[in-house]
């Protein structure tokens, strides 16, 4: 079911371009999606995790866009209520251990449907979210079994970029990202 990259100028494949026009909500897993999937723990059993800024970028302006973002994760960590918090990201939903039932859950909230979401995951656990969205994204370094259930695979891996390419396309797919360029002063 994986598509190729399609990413051409800002003319995206006319399947992949169909599911994006509908999505509303991106919704992300956070280790190996948002992150490179490495935690680091200090001598104190305190957290860290690499984020990239160019990924948060890509959030804030799809959130500028009007679509919503959300964090859908199987761990919990203060680092991510951090990260969310400084992307402005409030629907945050940690300790999912069963993410199909929390997805429910967020479809119902947020009054969606789920071919209105686009959802972003890495490893087995994210499958059954995977299974039921509009558009279904594996990150380029997800596991393979991840990677043949989805509609996409970024060309970045998790961590490095993923989650901006994806927001681009989103951004691309619905027209706004003449609007990008004019508010950045580049020309797409």
């Amino acid at each position: 079911m994986s598509m190729s990259v399609m990413l051409k100028g800002d003319r995206l494949e006319n399947g992949i371009r169909k599911k994006l026009t509908q999505i509303k909500m991106l919704l992300l897993d956070v280790d190996g999606v948002m992150t490179d999937g490495r935690i680091i723990m200090d001598s104190e059993g305190r957290e860290l995790k690499n984020f990239d800024v160019r990924d948060g970028h890509g959030l804030v302006m799809l959130q500028r866009y009007g679509l919503k973002v959300g964090i859908l994760t199987g761990r919990t960590s203060s680092v991510v209520d951090h990260r969310a918090r400084d992307l402005k990201i409030t629907e945050v939903y940690q300790g999912a251990l069963n993410k199909k039932e929390v997805f429910e859950q967020i479809l119902i909230k947020n009054q969606l449907s789920a071919h209105e979401v686009a959802f972003v995951g890495d490893d087995i656990v994210d499958i059954p979210v995977l299974k039921q969205v509009g558009f279904s994204v594996a990150v380029a370094d997800a596991l393979d079994i991840v990677k043949g259930s989805v509609d996409y695979v970024t060309s970045r891996p998790g961590g490095h970029g993923a989650v901006r390419e994806i927001c681009e396309m989103i951004l691309q797919a619905q027209n706004r990202w003449s609007d990008v360029a004019l508010r950045y002063d580049f020309v797409p």
